[in-house]
């Protein structure tokens, strides 16, 4: 209920702001058209009467002017209803007058409207002024004529009135249109607010853990709005799966260092309750059975700091920008040195022979012991894995992708390989191509993992191949310093 009277509100908003705006338009829009016909109108009748008096000043002729018989002949014979003609010079005084012969009485004209416009521009009005010898409302029209004024005036009666006025057909017209336009735009802010609500009460079902309707997609519109709706359900849908992807991660991630911990665990406690319950045991024995609980603390220790990498490779990727902070330039050629190095021994044995084909300038901005985790993992997993084989192949390449520059790193052996179902699985934690041989071997099962995580936190990429004629290859990716 709250969110569809919140809709309404939104709605009311929209439609009261938009169509305020537009009813104020239409208003000015009304009165300015009204004085603009209103002054056209004028203009007319105005125009009519300077017509007049030119055709009068022509006919008669200025010369004549001071002929008051020809004057009053001229008004005679062009008589139209109501009007008034008089002649004053430019001093305002009247010379004739078409309605009073007694122009001394009708006073001096210089400070009407009419005659200061005609004295300035050559011609003017006024509109509805009463006559102080007639008392009536007139409509005056002046024109000058070098030393003399025409002015000629029509009554200001209903039929005048009337005739001025403008006509209020457009208002009628922009009514109607102002009411249409006020259902269009109802339309369309009830519809813009209909699908936000939509969208509200989504978002309200999500932030209360509600189960969600996915009705809500269908009822989006097919539009801009209808967009950017899909693609905020959709960002909430990743996000929501990508956090049980995390739940699930962890919850493996726990269930799975338990079953990891439990195996060493329960072989020391075997162990050492031995030899607490006989405490005549061989020296011999007891000393067999001290070295597989050293063993087997190896592998835990192991197994602890495999987990404690990955859980900082997790707070590096939650908070990648502070990390990165703390990255400093790094030699990756004096890395894998070191890491073949630490190996050398373990590689002797296997039979393995490291081969390198790198430029002699390698230079990262990285974590330099993440760096070495990367290398070791991978000489490590070889070593354990590789069964077969002679060869560890290193070697770089500068690459270039989407603009960027990296360090494209190969390391590939000639062993027995993997089956091609198990690659695309081969960085998922404590994932094992054959578990009960692999625990035999020592492998924790996280090695490959922390080589995915560090890369992913050097801002690259991993991928695991077939080495062609037989093998394992990781291809991996650091940006270039």
């Amino acid at each position: 209920m709250a969110i569809a009277l919140k809709s309404k509100s939104f709605q009311r908003n929209l439609l009261l702001s938009i169509g305020g705006v537009f009813l104020l338009f239409a208003i000015c829009f009304s009165v300015y058209q009204y004085k603009r016909e209103k002054e056209y109108k004028i203009d007319i009748l105005h125009s009519r009467l300077q017509m007049y008096n030119y055709e009068m000043v022509q006919t008669v002729g200025k010369d004549s002017m001071s002929s008051s018989r020809r004057f009053r002949d001229y008004v005679v014979h062009h008589q139209m209803e109501g009007l008034r003609v008089s002649v004053i010079d430019k001093e305002g005084r009247v010379i004739f007058d078409s309605y009073d012969t007694d122009v001394e009485a009708l006073g001096n004209h210089l400070q009407r409207t009419e005659i200061q416009q005609a004295l300035r521009e050559g011609s003017g009005y006024d509109i509805k002024r009463m006559s102080q010898s007639t008392h009536e409302t007139y409509f005056y029209s002046a024109t000058r004529f070098d030393d003399v004024i025409v002015r000629a005036a029509v009554p200001y009666s209903a039929e005048l009135t009337r005739s001025l006025q403008a006509d209020n057909t457009y208002i009628y017209y922009s009514g109607v249109l102002t009411l249409l336009l006020g259902i269009v735009l109802y339309y369309i802010t009830h519809r813009i607010s209909r699908h936000i609500g939509y969208l509200r009460e989504f978002a309200v079902k999500a932030e209360q853990g509600e189960k969600l309707d996915h009705e809500l997609e269908r009822r989006l519109p097919d539009d801009e709005l209808g967009d950017i709706s899909h693609t905020i359900i959709m960002l909430y849908w990743k996000l929501r799966h990508s956090e049980e992807e995390k739940v699930r991660i962890k919850r493996q991630l726990t269930q799975n260092a338990a079953h990891e911990l439990k195996t060493p665990a329960a072989s020391i406690h075997g162990y050492l309750e031995s030899i607490i319950d006989n405490p005549d045991m061989p020296e011999d024995k007891k000393k067999h059975f001290l070295e597989r609980c050293f063993a087997q603390s190896e592998r835990m220790n192991k197994l602890l700091l495999d987990m404690s990498a990955l859980t900082k490779l997790d707070e590096i990727d939650d908070d990648r920008s502070e990390a990165r902070e703390a990255y400093r330039p790094v030699d990756v050629l004096q890395i894998i040195q070191s890491a073949l190095d630490d190996t050398a021994l373990q590689l002797q044995e296997k039979g393995i022979a490291p081969s390198l084909q790198l430029p002699q300038h390698v230079e990262v901005l990285g974590d330099q012991s993440l760096i070495y985790s990367i290398f070791r993992n991978l000489i490590d997993n070889a070593i354990a894995y590789a069964t077969g084989a002679s060869l560890l192949s290193i070697t770089c390449a500068e690459v270039e992708k989407e603009g960027r520059h990296f360090y494209e790193f190969i390391v590939s052996d000639n062993g027995q390989g993997v089956e091609a179902q198990h690659l695309t699985h081969l960085f998922e934690r404590f994932y094992r191509v054959d578990k009960g041989r692999s625990r035999k071997l020592g492998g924790t099962g996280l090695g490959l993992a922390i080589v995915k995580n560090a890369v992913v936190a050097h801002g690259g990429q991993a991928t695991a191949l077939s080495t062609p004629g037989g093998g394992l290859t990781i291809r991996f990716t650091l940006a270039r310093f």
